[in-house]
């Protein structure tokens, strides 16, 4: 009930605020550069540092409940629903951002309604079809991941919640518009609403099957929210007369679809190389390593989730700089995002080395201070990927997307074979593995925006 109240009351705050922006409205006057993304950034950052205390309080609850054996089913049926939900859904988001751009800059609603039906026509369509692999995945496979067979039906319904809630469509159009505060607001929702439930839930009892039920009420009413929002910001754009045949829409397009394609390779593989190492841990060395690994890596997690908040705020910025700046400006923003990563990246290895053991004994007591090694490396795996989150964004928004697909699906297939190399020596060797693979990522991805950076001139930005 409580959980119920928390998420009402943000929901009355959300709406109350979509209803104060009216379409002329979506499109305020942007800063330029730099100065931009960090107010975009600031936006993100507000809500996820409301995230950030949230998100510890309630992972603590989880860990110190639900104790090392049942932590470790957890973490393995949230890990699967993350990592299908990756493969079953386009990161549609990126699409509008990158298409959507041009016709928000014109004000052309039709046009942009159009993309927008695209994308969330293929969001509907991935979600069908991530429902189906669930049920194969669970019903025909659930022992490869040592879950206690009582779990298996709370865990599919559990993931097809995740599948329906987690469409990027409204995200995209809420970003393109330069809404991040409404984007804030909405998500927002989904700490408080996690931490209520999980200190209700503490004090009636501590089940794995509560937990689930109460991330997929969350989750689904997070995806309404953001839709709504999407919608009020944009009603002339989502107008049913703006849908057109998908199939046709792409074929009109094929820019459109090579995007969508390439994108989609890309968020997949990066899925399957941030999920995998959790699942491999979990097949190989049981649920109990499975729930020492996950509790690190989620707060390695973090990192990455900075590292994911400042590639949305760039993404948007990138691609209206096509229109709006020189390359030499366009270079220097790239470096400056860069450089304010890195820093961040060094202060929390930094906290890693120095406050490994007070962390994990907090967050989990002592059954879970053998994890403290394991932060180390998942929490070097996190810098790295917080210190090259510039260079994502810049090849997506100069047409060089096919060279971060590339970089991680030679990625992929070494991790997977450094991963079955090193799962006889422990959770600790899969944990360095990860640490290794995030080094040669790094370094291939800042290869390749070295050479793009260098032969950027006026013409590559407005292609």
């Amino acid at each position: 009930m409580q959980s119920r109240c928390g998420g009402i009351a943000l929901a009355l705050l959300i709406v109350q605020r979509a209803r104060m922006d009216a379409p002329e409205s979506a499109t305020p006057a942007r800063k330029s550069g730099f100065a931009n993304i960090l107010r975009n950034l600031a936006w993100l950052l507000g809500g996820k540092g409301f995230a950030a205390v949230c998100s510890l309080a309630y992972l603590a609850i989880l860990a110190r409940s639900l104790e090392l054996k049942d932590f470790g089913h957890f973490s393995l049926i949230f890990a699967t629903g993350q990592l299908l939900c990756a493969l079953a859904t386009f990161e549609t988001w990126q699409t509008v951002v990158r298409f959507g751009a041009g016709p928000v800059h014109k004000r052309n609603w039709r046009e942009f309604g159009n993309l927008a039906w695209l994308c969330g026509s293929l969001d509907v369509f991935g979600a069908i079809i991530g429902c189906i692999i669930a049920g194969v995945v669970y019903y025909g496979f659930g022992a490869l991941l040592d879950l206690n067979p009582q779990y298996v039906d709370m865990a599919f319904a559990f993931n097809c919640a995740m599948l329906w809630s987690r469409m990027t469509t409204p995200t995209g159009i809420v970003r393109v518009l330069d809404r991040f505060d409404v984007g804030t607001y909405v998500e927002a929702v989904m700490p408080a609403g996690r931490l209520l439930a999980a200190l209700f839930i503490m004090a009636i009892g501590a089940t794995v099957g509560r937990f689930l039920f109460a991330w997929a009420f969350i989750d689904l009413l997070v995806g309404a929210l953001y839709w709504f929002a999407a919608w009020r910001l944009a009603p002339e754009a989502l107008h049913r007369g703006n849908f057109r045949n998908p199939i046709t829409a792409l074929r009109e397009n094929r820019p459109l679809g090579r995007f969508f394609a390439i994108t989609y390779g890309s968020s997949s593989l990066d899925a399957l190389t941030r999920q995998g190492p959790l699942l491999a841990v979990g097949y190989f060395l049981g649920t109990s390593a499975a729930g020492l690994y996950r509790l690190a890596d989620q707060l390695a997690l973090g990192v990455a989730r900075v590292a994911n908040m400042i590639a949305r705020a760039a993404l948007p910025e990138f691609v209206m700089a096509q229109v709006s700046v020189e390359a030499t400006q366009f270079r220097t923003m790239v470096r400056q995002v860069t450089a304010l990563a890195t820093v961040g990246g060094i202060v929390v290895v930094a906290l890693a080395l120095m406050l490994g053991d007070e962390i994990m004994l907090l967050m989990g007591g002592e059954e879970f201070i053998r994890a403290a090694d394991i932060l180390v490396p998942v929490a070097v795996a996190a810098s790295l990927g917080l210190a090259m989150v510039a260079f994502e964004p810049m090849l997506y928004s100069t047409n060089h997307a096919q060279y971060p697909l590339v970089i991680r699906a030679i990625g992929a297939v070494m991790l997977a074979a450094a991963i079955y190399l090193a799962q006889s020596e422990g959770v600790l060797a899969i944990a360095w593995t990860v640490a290794g693979w995030a080094a040669l990522i790094a370094m291939l991805m800042g290869f390749a925006t070295w050479r793009v950076m260098r032969k950027i001139t006026r013409k590559d930005l407005a292609a």
